[in-house]
């Protein structure tokens, strides 16, 4: 099937400008164009079917970009969403009207601010706006800011948690959203819960939530500072958890583990802890059964592991159970999805039926959360 002589001579003089982008609208059988003057359209009169006439439209725009009219290989979907695609080639990718090509370069580690937005000119939706705040030339340029506002803006009618979690995530970045926006953001997590996840992963030092230090936080911080400038990764973090801003995530973790809507922000969630407490990640330990990290921990923390030594010599005696708080803060470090592995493997239930099958590992850290709040 050719174009016919109208639609023919109208996307050639399309092509012969400085095309930065393109984007066909299938079903009001329309083209439109991002150009150096600004957009353009053009509407078509097709001959025989639509969808028949489409693919010659678009072996026309790869023929012009590529040199070939096979156009994008849309069965290198799962390749090119691995951030496989060419740097060199990412701005050809979005001149040649298709959607798939636009997610290879959304997905590519090369992409660059000036791309970014001409991929959200051609194809603006939620997941592109997520996987383009990955990149940090897009954070850092004008683009980002205009996708942490969407995703913001698209957030109620966000269905997928994991999804909420990480939007939550991307655009609590650095320099993206205002003071103000990120406490109306926090205001939401009163009915959305997994919105505490998000938070605790991009703003585990900073978050929006006044919470008083721990009562030995400033005893224990002045006996610990000669360990503290040595780097010592106990008392580093004893002192970090003793803080307004470790009480205060802290809380968070507790309250987002009250009541988790599904799988997915359990598993998130467990990732966040363990991630803040990545300090003293135990080189051995089960990673599989909670009850035996537990075990293990209390056995660490009365081992001659040097860190933990020198925290409970200087301690010893002036703070009540200070052995309670390193296993407390080491089963923490253990947390990962492997915990809730052979749960989830049994059951997709989800709400409360699933929050009382994990209740075997969720109790457990319960108690370590609850162990070193005030």
């Amino acid at each position: 099937m050719a174009l016919s002589a109208e639609d023919n001579l109208r996307l050639n003089v399309l092509l012969a400008q400085e095309l930065h982008a393109v984007r066909i609208d299938e079903s009001k059988m329309i083209v439109f164009a991002l150009t150096s003057k600004g957009e353009a359209k053009v509407p078509l009169n097709a001959i025989g079917k639509d969808e028949s006439y489409i693919k010659e439209v678009k072996a026309l725009f790869s023929t012009h970009v590529m040199g070939s009219p096979g156009g994008y290989p849309i069965y290198l979907k799962r390749w090119t969403r691995m951030g496989q695609a060419r740097d060199e080639s990412l701005a050809q990718m979005l001149l040649l009207g298709e959607p798939e090509a636009v997610v290879a370069a959304v997905h590519a580690s090369g992409l660059t601010d000036e791309l970014a937005a001409r991929a959200w000119w051609a194809m603006p939706t939620a997941e592109n706006a997520r996987r383009m705040l990955e990149k940090q030339a897009v954070v850092e340029g004008e683009t980002g800011k205009v996708l942490a506002e969407f995703l913001i803006e698209f957030l109620p009618f966000e269905e997928d948690q994991s999804d909420m979690i990480e939007s939550v995530r991307l655009v609590l970045q650095p320099g993206l959203i205002s003071p103000q926006e990120k406490e109306k953001l926090w205001a939401k997590t009163k009915t959305k819960k997994s919105f505490y996840v998000g938070f605790l992963h991009a703003s585990a030092d900073d978050l929006p939530v006044d919470i008083e230090a721990h009562v030995e936080y400033e005893y224990s911080k002045q006996i610990l500072q000669p360990l503290i400038k040595n780097n010592n990764s106990y008392a580093v973090m004893l002192e970090k958890v003793f803080s307004d801003k470790g009480q205060a995530f802290i809380k968070t973790a507790e309250d987002a583990l009250k009541k988790p809507g599904n799988q997915d922000v359990v598993i998130s969630l467990l990732t966040a802890v363990a991630d803040y407490f990545d300090a003293i990640l135990p080189a051995q330990f089960t990673v599989d059964d909670i009850d035996a990290i537990c075990t293990e921990a209390e056995l660490l923390c009365c081992s001659d592991n040097e860190d933990i030594s020198e925290v409970v010599t200087l301690l010893d005696g002036k703070i009540q159970n200070i052995q309670q708080y390193l296993c407390a803060m080491t089963v923490l470090s253990c947390l990962s999805v492997k915990l809730v592995n052979p749960i989830f493997s049994r059951s997709d239930a989800i709400g409360t039926v699933m929050r009382k099958k994990i209740k075997p590992v969720t109790d457990p850290v319960f108690a370590q959360l609850n162990i070193l709040r005030n």
